[in-house]
């Protein structure tokens, strides 16, 4: 079906309700596309002899599964919409099935446009899940500019070829050794800012949305972010208790590492505490007041995203080594989710 500006393929996710018979199916849907709610629930409901429940929650991405359940609510079946799967070790009681929100953008004006600013430039490709399967169409146009082209295949938690998360740019990293810079295809900044601190290398930013190319902006945007994170270790410096972030979503449930942070505390005679968090905020944890700072080992986009709304400093795993003395800041790199962490 056809929504906005994408193609929501539900007829896969049709085939498997009225072949296992399924009678409670859960919906969960992308901000972004909660305004048409009454669209996917008409189709399925129409198409299957189920009913739908809409989850009203935030869904941030793959990683963010339900499990109802665990909530005695004995749903049969979970459909997310927008995301592709990741590899989790972590399973809930109920069959999640991801179905991706494919844009139908006419990608090539952004990359006719970025041209003159890659001559001679070796490139790697990526993209968000929405986009990733035009990379092989941009791919082609870039080649019969006579540039080379990379698109690199990701780790076990990235489904498909030049895709990347907020937590795993592993898809980058693997070719970056190959390339002079990134070409990075979708929206917003997170991802291009994450892909920059993850590689350390060029990113260009072109929005097939708005026609827009972000270059000089992305590195301005990377050195306020990097003083921001300076700050927040800065901050922590005289820090004696800590507060250990777990997020139990089940896709960033990194409770080893939690344990190894804690390890390293105590260690060096701090006192630290493991919170278990579902949706992180700080009124959430503002209670917790005798907590100088926090480190949070769930989604590496809190410490960052969230900068401003923490009064107690929150920093990430890779961020407290630099503060407790085993790495340098010149040694500072984005914290990402591997698919061997889980």
């Amino acid at each position: 079906m056809k929504i906005a500006n994408y193609d929501i393929d539900l007829e896969e996710a049709v085939k498997l309700i009225n072949e296992k018979n399924y009678k409670k199916v859960v919906l969960q849907i992308p901000e972004g596309l909660k305004i048409y709610f009454d669209k996917f629930v008409e189709f399925l409901e129409v198409k299957t002899q189920a009913t739908v429940l809409i989850s009203a929650d935030p869904c941030f991405g793959a990683c963010d599964l339900i499990d109802f359940k665990s909530n005695n609510l004995d749903f049969d079946f979970v459909i997310q919409i927008g995301h592709e799967s990741i590899n989790c070790s972590k399973k809930t009681g109920v069959r999640t099935f991801f179905v991706n929100a494919k844009s139908d953008l006419d990608i090539s004006k952004i990359v006719y446009k970025v041209l003159p600013l890659i001559k001679d430039k070796k490139i790697g490709l990526v993209s968000t899940t929405q986009h990733a399967h035009k990379l092989e169409e941009i791919k082609k146009i870039l080649e019969d500019k006579n540039l080379k082209v990379f698109i690199g295949k990701g780790d076990n938690r990235i489904k498909l070829n030049g895709q990347i998360l907020g937590c795993n740019f592993s898809s980058a990293s693997f070719i970056k050794k190959d390339v002079d810079l990134f070409l990075f295809i979708g929206s917003g900044n997170f991802h291009p800012l994450g892909l920059m601190l993850s590689t350390k290398k060029k990113v260009i930013a072109c929005d097939p949305y708005t026609n827009e190319i972000k270059d000089k902006e992305l590195e301005d945007l990377k050195d306020m972010i990097l003083k921001q994170r300076y700050g927040a270790i800065a901050r922590s410096k005289n820090a004696n208790s800590f507060g250990i972030i777990v997020g139990t979503k089940y896709g960033q449930q990194r409770i080893e590492l939690a344990y190894k942070i804690k390890e390293k505390l105590n260690s060096k005679g701090k006192k630290s505490y493991i919170f278990t968090i579902d949706n992180i905020s700080f009124s959430l944890i503002q209670g917790f007041s005798k907590i100088d700072c926090f480190v949070s080992t769930a989604c590496p986009r809190i410490a960052i995203d969230d900068y401003l709304q923490f009064k107690t400093p929150i920093i990430t795993p890779v961020e407290l080594e630099i503060l407790l003395g085993y790495k340098k800041w010149d040694d500072y790199c984005f914290d990402e989710i591997s698919g061997s962490s889980l």
